[in-house]
């Protein structure tokens, strides 16, 4: 089965945590701290593969983890950094955050390879942290945890011209006609499950075309299949209309072209939006039997909207040099950007803003030692470098904005009391 769409756990490395040791040598009993640095944790990297046209293996396993570091060592020894993962995806794959389906990253386009979740910083040795009035500091800094986010990964087609049509209007006869694409060509209402790309050559360069499935009504609304195929328009810059002008089945052409449009405007008016014309197909089964000329109708109906009608024959190949050339000429005249998603969510602000709980208590051996606790405490350490200025304001700001310091004043601190979090004491004033 095509697999254009998946949900999956991605999760990076935790950094290693710093060490605690000191010297220990012949004829040197009190050597100083020697803790080494944790390693840095992996990173989560999507990469395109151009091999690759399906969702198909992210449909099996839905945890993806990148190697957490390595705690340091002693005599100043770095632990090792975590590897990396790399998750390969094919060109037009969309990341979005699964619950707010807001855009992380679009693979597609110069975007060939981007970092989305990144390894946790190794956490520092307590070589770091010796002073001249603290010489054996038996902490050191923990590793910055690890980030885990659930994705949904979703392929949009990237397409110049995207085919649309009910089913069994000639959409894939017409598409294996004018590329060199081969679908799979048969008489059901589902003819097809995934689009099917051609590239189309003409005297001044080609274009790539997709047959988009067959739409029905109530598409936009997700009957039947249609979110999955009107999420592969999204990319496309101009929109080729193919209905039957014959009515083999009995559809009303000119209605067909009204309820296309009325689903595409519901789903997206942006995409109802782009240039258009139509294609009208079978015109090999139309016989003058008196009555008005289904081709006439359809020109008197959209022509003046500036829709242009071309009417061809998919299977004798009648009018596909002068529709190819009208497709190409409307191409020329679209904007050329190819469409892009932009971001919208940035997992590592998102995810240091969660409301992480903690926990102020007295040292119970000292009351004038106030201890804070927590993943949301120990989460801002391992982010924040308190050694410089920026990074202790940004620190202070946070305990703060976070509630600890009015957590702080109702367990009766007072100033010049001590606050400990995780192997560091601050001294507290207002």
């Amino acid at each position: 089965m095509f697999a254009d769409r998946a949900k999956i756990i991605i999760r990076s490395g935790k950094g290693g945590d710093g060490h605690v040791s000191f010297r220990r040598e012949l004829y040197v009993p009190n050597g100083g701290p020697d803790g080494g640095d944790g390693g840095r944790g992996g990173d989560v990297i999507f990469e395109v593969d151009e091999g690759q046209n399906t969702l198909g293996e992210y449909r099996h396993k839905r945890k993806f983890k990148a190697q957490d570091g390595q705690e340091g060592g002693k005599k100043r020894c770095h632990g090792a950094d975590g590897d990396d993962i790399v998750l390969k995806v094919p060109e037009g794959t969309v990341i979005m955050e699964a619950q707010s389906r807001k855009v992380i990253a679009d693979m597609s386009g110069e975007n060939r390879r981007q970092i989305v979740l990144k390894g946790g910083r190794g956490g520092k040795g307590n070589q770091h942290y010796a002073t001249a009035t603290m010489q054996v500091p038996k902490y050191a800094q923990p590793g910055q945890p690890a980030q885990e986010l659930e994705v949904l990964l979703e392929l949009k087609v990237i397409a110049d011209v995207g085919l649309v049509g009910f089913p069994n209007v000639g959409k894939s006869t017409f598409l294996s006609r004018v590329t060199n694409a081969q679908p799979k060509i048969a008489n059901y209402h589902f003819t097809t499950l995934s689009p099917n790309l051609g590239v189309v050559d003409t005297e001044n360069g080609g274009f790539v075309i997709a047959d988009i499935p067959g739409l029905i009504e109530g598409a936009s609304e997700g009957v039947g299949l249609g979110h999955e195929f009107l999420r592969h328009i999204e990319r496309t810059r101009v929109l080729v209309h193919i209905v039957d002008a014959a009515s083999t089945e009995g559809r009303d052409p000119v209605d067909d072209i009204h309820k296309i449009n009325k689903e595409l405007e519901a789903y997206n008016p942006e995409i109802a939006a782009r240039p258009q014309l139509i294609a009208a197909n079978k015109i090999d089964c139309i016989f003058d039997d008196g009555e008005e000329n289904p081709i006439d109708r359809l020109k008197a109906e959209f022509e003046p909207q500036g829709i242009k009608v071309y009417p061809i024959s998919a299977v004798t190949g009648q009018g596909l040099k002068e529709l190819i050339y009208g497709i190409k000429e409307l191409l020329n005249s679209a904007p050329a950007e190819r469409i892009v998603f932009e971001q919208e969510f940035f997992p590592e602000d998102e995810l240091f803003a969660e409301n992480l709980p903690f926990t102020v208590e007295r040292d119970p051996d000292d009351p004038e030692i106030f201890i804070v606790e927590g993943p949301k405490i120990e989460k801002m350490l391992g982010y924040t470098n308190l050694d410089s200025e920026k990074g202790f304001a940004f620190f202070q700001r946070f305990l703060k904005e976070g509630g600890i310091l009015e957590e702080l004043e109702k367990a009766g601190i007072e100033e010049g009391n001590t606050v400990r979090m995780y192997g560091f004491d601050f001294d507290y004033y207002k």
